[in-house]
C-alpha cells in the first residue's frame, strides 16, 4: 500500500511540474527598472537600490547594436529548440526596420553567460536601443510573443516593406 501511495505522490508531482514548465516556457518576462538590487556604497555598506536594468554593449555581444532593438539569442550546437528560435528571431528581424539579431554560443562564452545567470538554452534577450535588458524568454518562444515584446520595447513601429 505505502508503495501505491509513493507512485501517486510521485506521479502528480511530475505532472504539476510538466504543466508549470509547458505554461512557463518560451514566455516573455519584463526586466525593466524597480527590482531591488544589493548595491554597495562609498563606504562598503550593503543597501538596496533599484535597478535600471542589466546593459549589454557592442563589446560584449561582438556586433554593432541595433538602433531600435537588439534580440540576443543565447544557443548551443545541439539544441533543437535552438534551430527553431533563430528562425523567428530572424523573420521578426526583418519584419522591423532597425532590429538586429544576435546569436550567441553560450558554450564559448561562459564568462557572460554566468553573468547574465543564463541556465537553459535557447534564451532570448530583447534589449533597447541603450542595450538595457529589457526583456527575457528561456525555451522556445512564440513568434507573436517576440513581436509584442519588440512592439512593447520600440514603441509602435511600422513593418519595413
Amino acid at each position: 500500500m505505502t508503495g501505491i501511495v509513493i507512485l501517486v505522490v510521485v506521479l502528480l508531482a511530475a505532472t504539476s511540474f510538466g504543466l508549470w514548465r509547458r505554461r512557463a516556457d518560451g514566455r516573455m518576462r519584463d526586466m525593466t527598472a524597480g527590482r531591488p538590487i544589493p548595491v554597495a556604497d562609498d563606504d562598503g555598506e550593503v543597501g538596496m537600490d533599484e535597478a535600471d536594468g542589466e546593459t549589454l554593449d557592442e563589446r560584449a555581444l561582438g556586433v554593432p547594436l541595433g538602433a531600435e532593438a537588439t534580440l540576443v539569442q543565447f544557443s548551443t550546437a545541439f539544441c533543437q529548440p535552438c534551430r527553431a528560435t533563430r528562425r523567428i528571431l530572424d523573420e521578426v528581424a526583418a519584419m522591423v526596420e532597425g532590429v538586429v539579431h544576435v546569436e550567441i554560443d553560450a558554450e564559448a562564452h561562459l564568462d557572460l553567460v554566468r553573468h547574465l545567470d543564463i541556465r537553459r538554452t535557447p534564451t532570448v534577450l530583447i534589449l533597447d536601443s541603450d542595450g538595457v535588458i529589457r526583456k527575457r524568454a528561456s525555451g522556445l518562444p512564440r513568434k507573436v510573443d517576440v513581436i509584442a515584446a519588440v512592439g512593447a520595447v520600440t514603441g509602435p513601429a511600422s513593418p519595413s516593406q
